[in-house]
This record gives C-alpha cells, structure tokens and sequence, in this order.
C-alpha cells in the first residue's frame, strides 16, 4: 500500500496526536509523507505517516539503542530513518510509542546528559556539597531505570513505587565514570527484599536472568525471596553482571 502524501488533514492531526501524547510534542514538519517529531527530553526522532484516515500507520526511528531494544520486527517499506514498523491500528501505534518514549529518555546517555546539565553550575568543594551531586546523578539513575523498567520489578511483577530499588550492578562508588554509573544496563529495578540482597551478593543473576542464591542464605530467606518470570537482559546488562558474578564467588557466597 502506498504511504499518503502529502498528509489529509485527518492523517496529520492523528499523527500530531500520537507523537504529543507519548512525549514527542515537537513538530518538525513532514516530507513524502512522513511527519517529524521531536522531544525535549528524548533523544532522537520519530516519523509518522499512513496510507490513509483508516490505517495502517506507521512509524520510523532513527535511535539504534531504541529499534535494538524495542522488540518490534520491523516493515518492509520504503522510508526515514533507521528502521520502520506498521500497524493496523492506532491503539496499536500509541502502545509503541509509549515504549519508545521510554526507552529514548533512557538509552543510551540520555540520563548521563540530564545529570551533566543540572549539576553543571553547582559547587562540588565540600563533601556535603558533593553529595548533593550525587544524590541527583541517583535520583535521576532511578527515575530513568522506571522508565527502562516499565515501572515494575522485572522479576517479581511488583509495580508499588514505594518498594522498588534502583540496584546498581556495578556498584556506584566502584564505578570509573559518570556515565557507567548512569547507564540504564549497569542497573536492575528491584522490590526491596531483592534488593537489598543483590546489593549485598546474597543473589546474583545468570545470563538468562534467573537467580542464583548465596549457599549462606537460610532456607526461609529463599523461600520469602520469590520471583514470577527472569529477568529479561541484554548483553550490556550481563556484561555487568557476569563481574557481580564473580563478587559473589569471591566471597565464597556463590558456589562454582
């Protein structure tokens, strides 16, 4: 089918509506069919275009961390950016489109930017001033990891704001740059019984996500740390974890 252009006055209010409802509030403007957004707060850009009022839609993407991570094959049509996906219905293009909004002001130095700029004029002399400094590179490292994280525990399902953690992998102090420490794939959003295990290598995690428990833990300690599904990783995520791996084993709490 053959993508409309340029735009019916339906298409484009359709397309201004999907991109500003899902974060992508600037109009960029439109070419062989295809309209441009922008964000203030996202990287990268997204393209909108249909055959018609009636569908399908469809939607190109130039970020690569996003198309890598969003887990949509890709349509076979002609178009703009890196990728391009289609969909019969609108509800179904709204739903990836929140999913991109969420991974794009995640991946890949999205949060590490964030922090540069609000701590750029602030001072760093004292200790106490320093930890300021910090307390916004975590703040904004938790806020980011809901986003990647869809606002729940990967692994147990449990989306109660108050009970979820930010777990660093690689924790904050051992981390050599700013922007390992706010990479959203060197953290795990956890409920906070699973967390404060991770954090102290009670648990580790496999490859494919699932847990490894500490030979030292009690059995009622496993029996209260339930999870539901793996964690679902990338190969960032268990680059990371394979050195959480090996803290574990050092302290003798993971057997080989």
């Amino acid at each position: 089918m053959t993508i409309e252009a340029p735009q019916s006055f339906v298409v484009r209010e359709e397309c201004q509506k999907a991109a500003s409802q899902n974060g992508f509030r600037r109009v960029l403007g439109e070419g062989a069919g295809w309209a441009t957004f922008g964000s203030t707060t996202a990287k990268g850009h997204i393209y909108l275009a249909a055959t018609g009022p009636a569908g399908p839609w469809y939607l190109a993407l130039d970020h690569h961390g996003v198309i890598e991570e969003l887990g949509v094959p890709a349509a076979d049509v002609a178009g703009p950016g890196r990728a391009r996906f289609a969909f019969d219905t609108l509800g179904a293009l709204y739903g990836v489109l929140h999913r991109v909004y969420e991974l794009a002001v995640s991946l890949p130095d999205a949060p590490l930017i964030e922090f540069e700029h609000r701590v750029a004029n602030l001072p760093q002399t004292t200790e106490a001033e320093r930890l300021v400094v910090q307390r916004i590179g975590q703040d904004i490292f938790r806020e980011r990891l809901m986003d990647y994280w869809r606002r729940r525990c990967p692994l147990t399902g449990i989306s109660d704001a108050a009970l979820l953690r930010a777990s660093h992998i690689i924790p904050w102090a051992e981390c050599e740059t700013d922007a390992e420490r706010l990479d959203v794939h060197n953290g795990l959003l956890l409920s906070a019984l699973w967390d404060a295990a991770f954090d102290r290598a009670l648990v580790t995690f496999d490859d494919e996500g699932r847990p490894e428990f500490s030979s030292g833990l009690s059995e009622q300690a496993r029996a209260e740390l339930r999870w539901s599904a793996p964690i679902p990783l990338t190969d960032e995520h268990r680059r990371r974890l394979a050195r959480h791996r090996e803290r574990a084993r050092r302290a003798d709490l993971v057997p080989e």
